[in-house]
């Protein structure tokens, strides 16, 4: 019975709540509203982020030329961004508990530090197995940022330019690959070093960050949470703080993993095969297939954009279902489209797909306890796309199913129906992951149940509340 309320309270707080207010919601009142001290913590963590991309991106693009490198098929460089994302939870586990322990700035240096030495390291391996062990630490270092660069970039915006700011750092991983892509095709014309030269320059730009952060101070919203947790923890107390936030936050983080699986899911499944669909069943080639991916990228960042401002006027779950409801009425032109129209259909259905991971970010944000802000918010996140990085495999193996006739006698498959009706049911998953979950918006990010002599109540007053880690109408 108590499960049957909970449903039934989740979908009748789903309706659009409709916060909106002319002169308050102005986008550009919103981004006045921004002082340059908010201005400098938001770009921090963004282009913390949008680099993040491009480091993991520079291996997805230069496939062809690593395998060439390495003596190796292309399925088995792909090993090295499954090491990538084998190690991102750990390091998204270690990174998220240092900087709320102690501190947003140090944890992200470090982190930072550690991705320049990695990217580096990449562009200097001659081996396959030095390869792989590069991409496992580098898979450690990336797995830290997410969270710490959210939580910098979002905590002390103004409360109604979070959903805004939400949808554009969000929008940072398509930007990312986009100037991943731009800059291959620069140092690939132009470089005899070839793939090793745009490893060697994604470490450069991690080095200005590091720069930038070491002349800012902690966040506001930090510093204020600072006096409560008492003085610096030792290495004990860090672990007492690991037992501590999986004993009172494991249900939390268990349903969060869950929802970020089922974006990572959506993501992945409307991706990661789109290309070889192209080049095997319409025959496009390299450089139509580049271009129709930068398409689906710039659609991408506007969408992550839009939807995470809409977020804030209509909720950030009603926001997610609406553009998952898009994105599916999309894929049947973004699957079997091979005319002028694709381009339309890959703007749009990227659109909404990086619609509803525009609020992602802020969403999390507001789920997670401040105690453990970036611990929650970074491992649900890696967790999510641990587990979706089986999506390929899934694929794959439904697309065996349904050959297509061979012109060479190489085998393909239909993955235009692989994609289509894989995506329709991840698309279904996550509107119904979404709409049975709880939703905490405008809620105080200053606001900390852990932090007064480590008694959390876990109560917290109105829609979301867990009372003595009991489900009631919330996770």
């Amino acid at each position: 019975m108590a499960f049957v309320n909970y449903v039934q309270d989740r979908l009748k707080t789903l309706k659009p709540t409709l916060d909106f207010n002319v002169k308050r919601d102005d986008p550009i009142r919103l981004f006045l509203s921004l002082k340059p001290r908010q201005w400098g913590y938001f770009l921090v963590g963004f282009f913390a982020w949008s680099w993040d991309a491009f480091d993991f991106h520079s291996v997805t693009i230069t496939y062809a030329e690593l395998s060439t490198a390495f003596g190796r098929t292309a399925t088995e460089i792909s090993v090295g961004v499954t090491l990538v994302l084998l190690f991102r939870p750990l390091g998204a586990a270690i990174f998220g508990l240092a900087a709320d322990r102690y501190g947003r700035k140090w944890p992200f240096i470090i982190n930072n530090i550690l991705l320049v030495v990695f990217e580096l390291a990449t562009g200097f391996c001659y081996t396959y197995q030095q390869f792989l062990a590069v991409r496992s630490l580098f898979g450690f270092a990336m797995g830290g940022m997410y969270g710490n660069a959210a939580a910098t970039a979002l905590e002390d915006v103004p409360e109604s330019a979070k959903g805004l700011m939400s949808g554009i750092f969000q929008s940072g991983f398509p930007f990312g690959y986009l100037l991943a892509v731009v800059f291959w095709k620069v140092f690939d014309e132009q470089s005899r070093y070839g793939w090793r030269v745009l490893f060697w320059f994604g470490a450069v730009p991690p080095i200005f960050l590091i720069i930038a952060r070491l002349f800012m101070c902690e966040t506001d919203t930090y510093q204020d949470r600072s006096p409560q947790r008492g003085s610096t923890p030792s290495f004990y107390d860090v672990l007492e703080d690991i037992k501590l936030a999986l004993k009172r936050h494991w249900i939390r983080l268990s349903y969060l993993s869950l929802l970020m699986a089922g974006f990572s899911f959506m993501s992945h499944g409307t991706q990661d095969l789109y290309a070889l669909m192209l080049r095997n069943k319409y025959g496009f080639d390299s450089s139509h297939i580049t271009l129709i991916q930068v398409t689906a990228n710039i659609g991408a960042f506007i969408g992550g954009t839009l939807a995470g401002y809409c977020s804030q006027i209509f909720g950030r779950r009603f926001t997610i279902d609406v553009a998952c409801i898009f994105g599916g009425a999309f894929l049947y032109a973004y699957t079997f489209s091979s005319g002028s129209g694709l381009y339309a259909a890959v703007f749009f259905e990227q659109f909404c797909v990086q619609g509803a991971f525009g609020v992602v970010p802020i969403h999390l944000i507001e789920l997670s306890p401040a105690a453990f802000r970036t611990f929650v918010v970074g491992t649900s996140y890696n967790l999510g796309i641990l587990i979706a990085s089986a999506s390929n495999s899934i694929e794959t193996a439904i697309g065996e199913r349904y050959p297509l006739p061979s012109v060479d006698g190489t085998a393909i498959y239909d993955y235009s129906l692989v994609i289509c009706i894989f995506a329709a049911w991840v698309f279904a998953y996550v509107i119904l992951v979404t709409s049975l979950g709880p939703e905490s918006k405008g809620v105080t990010l200053r606001k900390d149940d852990d932090d007064e002599d480590f008694e959390m109540s876990d109560t917290v007053s109105g829609p979301g509340a867990m009372e003595n880690g009991t489900l009631t109408r919330t996770l």
